[in-house]
């Protein structure tokens, strides 16, 4: 009943049960390395029996991870077994080089178990218990056993067993809720009389190794040890068979921001927390879903206007733990659809971007326009707006709408509707050599402009399917000037004018790019030569 918690990681035996997890040796040795500089207490290597390449698995971990010279921080290093004496050598075998080497060895202990699957009696389990533990205790100085289905035992038989593993030499008693069944307050019962009722308890560490099938495995975990036990079984991001393992993440940062209520402690360096489940999750190729506790993608970001207006007064109003802690990135404002106009003025800030009140108005206009087409603004979003804003010419001719049609059948064709001079509307549909050139097309013919495309270049600025697209045009004026605007010259402007657009449809982003341009080229007609402030 000490207020020290310790952390036995069975990532690399029960996680690698998961469907689909398993990893190569070279792989189980780089997450064992990263265990121990996350500071687990043991690390359950695999199941040694299991085959021949688990075993070498488990010995490789042993000799390297479990013994570098002597290291009294090291791990134990664990190898499971069921109870006969064949698993047992095999686990003895893998972990046998290990500065602090551990057999677990288990047997089932709930009536449907024994039936079904041992076909066995109480008397025969309690008979195999003492003969296995103490087999074990010969080979090796820490053992642990483990009552399978423990959650669904009879609680007078199970304290039984525990005397009798206790008394054949068994250091650790761990309570599997095996498949996942009880509910917090019955297995923080189940531990309490195990606590109350076993004979020798205050010998050993009780431990505690729940599943999720319910997904109550933390809350499980955490009612164990506040009734007593000490070791709390789990692996990273949760995963295991079924429905998966206690998570380690949610209970070491359980028992650390809620001291106040656990008075406990674990040797977990939780800055290397997010490191270890990005390690795990690569190598088991077992995605993080973003809404998962303490290392989701969404775990330390906020959306909602209300929250982030919070967030930029008082970090405390809603994030209950820093980012920093767990080895996270800082903490995300996601600029989105439910963004508010304090969190869109405090990032452009942080971008470099001061602007006014009626400025910051138009920008968040745009800006809202945007985030109902994307799932989330980015920072080159945010950029690609305030340049879409700042440099762009005087707009003459404004686009109003395009409609494009094109493919492998008929000619690629683009209408184009302008608001013109005075707010009159523009409509003309052109065909091209594609839908760029249609798009242009249409724009000459209503611009009553020709020109020169000198260079056009498209790239995406921001990452994902819905990316904001960036197209840069550049262009030189003809001899034919056939403007409606009567200019004060009767000769085109021989110079090169520059346009930008930005948008999620690539087609739109280039038709503002090209109007940019040629309104740049309209301007400086108007004016003898003399381009405008935003001029090319």
């Amino acid at each position: 009943m000490d207020s020290y918690v310790r952390i036995f990681d069975t990532t690399l035996r029960d996680g690698e049960q998961s469907p689909g997890a398993t990893m190569t040796s070279a792989e189980k040795l780089e997450v064992a390395r990263t265990l121990k500089r996350l500071g687990v207490d043991v690390i359950e290597a695999g199941f040694p029996a299991a085959s021949p390449d688990d075993l070498a698995a488990v010995q490789r971990i042993a000799a390297i991870v479990g013994n570098p010279e002597a290291d009294e921080n090291v791990p134990a290093i664990c190898g499971l077994a069921r109870a006969n004496e064949k698993d047992i050598l095999a686990a003895w075998e893998g972990v046998k080089d290990a500065l602090k080497p551990r057999i677990h060895t288990f047997l089932a202990t709930s009536d449907i178990h024994m039936e079904y699957k041992l076909k066995m009696s109480r008397e025969q389990v309690l008979a195999k218990t003492k003969e296995a533990v103490t087999f074990a205790c010969q080979l090796c100085p820490d053992v642990e056993f483990s009552p399978e289905d423990a959650g669904r035992s009879e609680p007078e038989f199970l304290y039984q067993v525990l005397e009798v593993a206790i008394a054949a030499g068994a250091k650790t008693l761990n309570i599997p809720d095996t498949v996942g069944y009880t509910m917090p307050e019955e297995f923080g019962a189940l531990i309490a009389g195990i606590m109350a009722n076993v004979k020798g308890i205050e010998n050993v560490v009780v431990s505690v190794h729940c599943h999720n099938d319910l997904g109550v495995a933390t809350a499980n975990t955490l009612a164990g040890i506040r009734a007593g036990a000490r070791q709390a079984e789990v692996t990273l991001n949760g995963i295991g068979e079924r429905a998966g393992n206690t998570s380690l993440e949610e209970v070491v940062m359980a028992l650390k921001t809620r001291k106040a209520i656990y008075g406990l402690e674990t040797g977990i360096e939780t800055t290397q927390i997010m490191r270890a489940s990005k390690l795990v999750s690569n190598y088991t190729g077992i995605l993080v879903q973003p809404n998962k506790a303490i290392v989701g993608a969404n775990a330390f970001s906020h959306e909602a206007g209300i929250h982030q207006d919070g967030m930029l007064k008082n970090e405390l109003t809603y994030e209950i733990m820093r980012p920093e802690m767990v080895g996270a990135a800082k903490t995300q404002l996601v600029l989105g659809k439910h963004s508010g106009r304090h969190a869109l003025k405090n990032r452009l800030e942080e971008l470099g971007y001061s602007l006014n009140d009626e400025d910051l108005r138009q920008m968040f206009d745009r800006f809202k326009r945007l985030a109902d087409k994307k799932k989330q603004v980015t920072d080159a979003d945010l950029e690609a707006l305030i340049s879409d804003e700042l440099y762009q010419p005087e707009e003459i001719y404004v686009l109003d709408g395009l409609q494009v049609a094109c493919g492998t059948m008929g000619l690629p064709t683009s209408t184009v509707r302008l608001c013109g001079p005075d707010d009159q509307m523009f409509v003309h549909a052109a065909v091209g050599t594609g839908p760029i050139d249609a798009t242009y097309n249409a724009v000459d013919a209503i611009m009553q402009l020709t020109s020169n495309l000198q260079e056009y270049s498209v790239h995406a600025i921001t990452e994902g399917i819905d990316a904001i697209g960036e197209v840069t045009v550049r262009i030189q004026g003809c001899d034919d000037h056939k403007s409606g605007l009567n200019p004060q010259q009767e000769n085109p402007i021989a110079r090169t004018f520059g346009g930008y657009g930005a948008d999620t449809d690539i087609i739109v982003a280039s038709a503002k790019a090209y109007l940019a341009a040629m309104n740049k080229y309209l301007v400086a007609t108007r004016n003898g030569g003399k381009s405008n402030k935003n001029g090319g």
